[in-house]
């Protein structure tokens, strides 16, 4: 692998990272250089990941994670500090879609806080572990948190992740001035519709819910899992440098019509 962004030996943390834009952005930290920790609750889908990088002759470390139980984020933060000395970058990527479209009345409490819990509250539990982590070396760093083109503007029947996309964001900004200055950089990546397993099962897997979704995009196409994780590297590299508390729209102009 040929570091084009001076990450070699430096380490990053990717939660999310068994399949979709989390594998593809693991794939790609590892690419620049960087050690790569794949953390997912999906021991499987992650070791996979693992897999694939250390084949295109990377280091990884995979270790299953679910982002709502702090006993699992810290042991995962541990061990990556144990194995790769130190942490610099954490891209807090994991997430879940709604199971259905239902309006605010009528939302079922339970749903609400599976998808709060993972969808903010993880991102939360991840940056507080993190951040003393990144400290601890005093070289600084960065972290980026994926929030989502739901998290700038309202969502039909989807209040729950509306408003924990939306929460990442205050989150990302608030924690982005508490950090500035000790030379932790921390920003957002707002996607838009993205070809994953997610959106398949957004659209149903169907041609007709793909053309439903792409009809939405004026660039008349899904983005890539790909055109998000070159964002996610970029955030953490010294080209963006200046870059602090932004939340970057990535939706193939979506969230502009």
């Amino acid at each position: 692998m040929n570091s084009r962004l001076h990450y070699s030996g430096r380490v990053a943390f990717v939660t999310g990272a068994a399949s979709g834009i989390g594998r593809v952005a693991a794939l790609a930290f590892a690419r620049e250089g960087a050690s790569v920790v794949c953390a997912d609750v999906s021991d499987q889908g992650n070791q996979e990941t693992a897999r694939m990088i250390e084949e295109e002759g990377g280091r990884a470390l995979a270790i299953q994670c679910d982002v709502t139980r702090t006993e699992d984020i810290k042991a995962a933060l541990d061990k990556a500090v144990e194995v790769f000395g130190r942490l610099d970058f954490a891209f807090n990527n994991a997430g879940i879609e709604p199971r259905k479209a239902a309006p605010t009345a009528d939302y079922d409490e339970e749903e609400w806080n599976r998808i709060i819990d993972i969808n903010l509250r993880g991102v939360f539990l991840c940056m507080k572990h993190e951040i003393p982590l990144i400290l601890k070396h005093g070289e600084g760093g960065a972290i980026v948190n994926t929030s989502s083109g739901a998290g700038i503007i309202g969502i039909k029947g989807s209040p729950a992740y509306t408003a924990a996309k939306h929460g990442v964001i205050g989150l990302t900004k608030a924690a982005a001035l508490d950090y500035a200055a000790q030379n932790i950089r921390i920003n957002a990546i707002c996607p838009g519709y993205i070809a994953t397993p997610m959106m398949d099962r957004f659209t149903g897997g169907t041609a007709e819910g793909r053309a439903k979704v792409i009809a939405e995009e004026p660039a008349g196409r899904m983005g890539t899992p790909e055109e998000i994780a070159a964002a996610a590297v970029w955030l953490c590299s010294d080209a963006a440098a200046f870059m602090v508390g932004h939340a970057m729209v990535i939706d193939g102009g979506q969230t502009i019509q």
